[in-house]
């Protein structure tokens, strides 16, 4: 998901583009992805975040899905549809630390006993966002959601707590990217 505008960083590029350590934060989820189980990635860009599409449209491996540019919600649900349906995995552009081993441990936690894919949703405790100084924007029962999801046929979504710090920070303002670049270097962004 990488149609966000940007507004919260004050300045003039889209969110996705935001440059984290010198990378934007698309190209190094796109990277953790690439190097993940995922088999197939696709990029929902909107009409919020042109050069985000005009940035990926050249990048291997990666199919561009349009959305409507309507909000989170509606876009999603119009990428899901124009990539085939359920079981998809969801992850949100702004997770510059993600890594293949979150993505992975998300993608066989949602895989039941007997092989079918539920929908899940992975958050991380408030308390280690706080203690890596970054924004809650949401937040119930202690835990906050990281923007990694998988959703399968039912309605009804799991919750998989993560304390992975790589899936802790969702830089949402120009703060939290000053702390994911500070955290690059120090978090390792490959391996479990």
């Amino acid at each position: 998901m990488c149609g966000g505008e940007g507004t919260r960083f004050d300045g003039d590029v889209e969110k996705p583009l935001f440059r984290v350590g010198g990378v934007p934060m698309v190209d190094r989820v796109c990277d953790a992805l690439a190097a993940s189980q995922v088999e197939d990635l696709h990029a929902a860009v909107s009409p919020n975040a042109p050069c985000t599409r005009d940035h990926l449209v050249d990048r291997s491996g990666v199919t561009t899905v349009e959305t409507p540019g309507e909000g989170y919600v509606a876009d999603l649900g119009s990428a899901i549809e124009a990539t085939g349906g359920e079981p998809v995995l969801t992850v949100a552009a702004d997770l510059p630390l993600l890594a293949a081993g979150p993505v992975d441990r998300a993608l066989d936690a949602a895989v039941s006993a007997d092989g079918t894919v539920r929908s899940l949703s992975v958050v991380v405790p408030v308390a280690l966002k706080e203690q890596l100084g970054v924004s809650v924007d949401t937040a119930m029962d202690g835990v906050a959601p990281t923007g990694v999801n998988v959703v399968g046929p039912e309605t009804e979504s799991e919750t998989h707590v993560s304390f992975d710090a790589r899936l802790a920070v969702n830089a949402n303002t120009a703060a939290d990217a000053a702390v994911a670049a500070r955290l690059v270097g120090e978090v390792g962004t490959d391996g479990p």
